[in-house]
């Protein structure tokens, strides 16, 4: 008698993908619509109207220069998602775009986090992973960015960790977090696995924030994925350190535990307002890693290998 074996899945907001057929790199952690603008001032915020054609015409150049075949979309739930814009897009710009679900870190929580136990708020997710995001069908293909700050998380922020944890276990998803200044990503990965998530299916966000080769190493060790995801941002931290600590890790033995983005998250980063863009990582970073030794074996593992067993759990034979 022979079993038959389920395959792995991408899940994307135009339909689902076998991860094979993503020949291209991945941007593991980016916003393509976005409303984070609790000042008032509207920089945090890329507007399904005023920039999505920007954002469009960016991942189609990007698809036509360096043949970017995937963007992992982690706009959650009280952060400005639109799914029937990431949809429209994915279409126009041809490139394969993966939707999230979840909560932000606290300051950013929508009401009910206040009021709602674990199992409410993972029944939540759980309901829009299997249905989909309001009345679209589009349905979330990862869980994120699930967010905490400081060096432990909130008992808000507990809870929501713990519900994105269980809903993971539920469905098959993977979970990518929001470290906030990259502080605090033991005790999310803590967390999250002792709810049951394996650690190939957990993303620790925003590790290149946080100059300690030693945390890195450890995340990288349990077997979940160390995300250097603010490529670019250099108000935050420069890429000669980023690029320090990303060799750091690559020496440590642990290149398939990386993941590379740039996180966009406002509109004057983008490259019609003066911005480095979503491309800084294929134009900048990446051709500085390649002077340093980085050859495009370890480059394709990390910007597209890594992001599709991160999200899929599938083995490297099925990449």
């Amino acid at each position: 008698m022979h079993t038959t074996v389920p395959q792995p899945v991408l899940r994307t907001v135009v339909g689902d993908l076998v991860p094979g057929s993503v020949r291209g790199p991945a941007l593991a952690h980016e916003h393509l619509v976005l409303d984070l603008d609790h000042r008032g001032d509207g920089a945090a915020v890329l507007h399904p109207d005023r920039h999505a054609a920007a954002v469009t015409a960016e991942l189609a150049a990007l698809r036509e220069e360096f043949g970017l075949g995937l963007v992992v979309e982690l706009t959650c739930r009280g952060m400005g998602r639109d799914a029937a814009t990431l949809a429209r897009i994915a279409r126009d710009a041809q490139v394969a775009v993966v939707a999230a679900t979840g909560w932000y870190y606290e300051p950013f929580h929508t009401p009910e986090i206040a009021t709602a136990d674990v199992d409410a708020l993972t029944a939540t997710l759980v309901r829009e992973i299997d249905t989909g995001i309001g009345s679209t069908g589009i349905r979330p293909g990862v869980l994120g960015e699930i967010g905490s700050h400081g060096d432990t998380p909130t008992a808000a922020e507990t809870k929501v960790l713990r519900a994105a944890a269980r809903a993971a276990a539920a469905t098959g998803l993977s979970v990518a977090t929001h470290a906030q200044l990259g502080r605090g990503g033991l005790a999310q990965l803590e967390l999250l696995t002792a709810e049951g998530v394996e650690p190939h299916r957990i993303g620790i966000g925003h590790q290149d924030l946080l100059d300690d080769p030693a945390v890195h190493r450890e995340i990288a060790a349990s077997g979940a994925y160390v995300a250097f995801d603010t490529v670019g941002k250099d108000s935050y931290q420069s890429d000669d350190t980023r690029l320090r600590l990303l060799l750091a890790l690559l020496e440590a033995g642990h290149a398939d535990r990386v993941l590379l983005s740039c996180d966009i998250s406002r509109h004057g980063y983008l490259r019609t307002e003066g911005g480095q863009g979503y491309g800084h990582l294929f134009r900048s970073f990446l051709p500085k890693a390649r002077a340093a030794g980085v050859d495009d074996g370890l480059i394709d593992l990390m910007t597209r290998c890594n992001p599709l067993r991160f999200l899929t759990g599938a083995g490297v034979e099925e990449i």
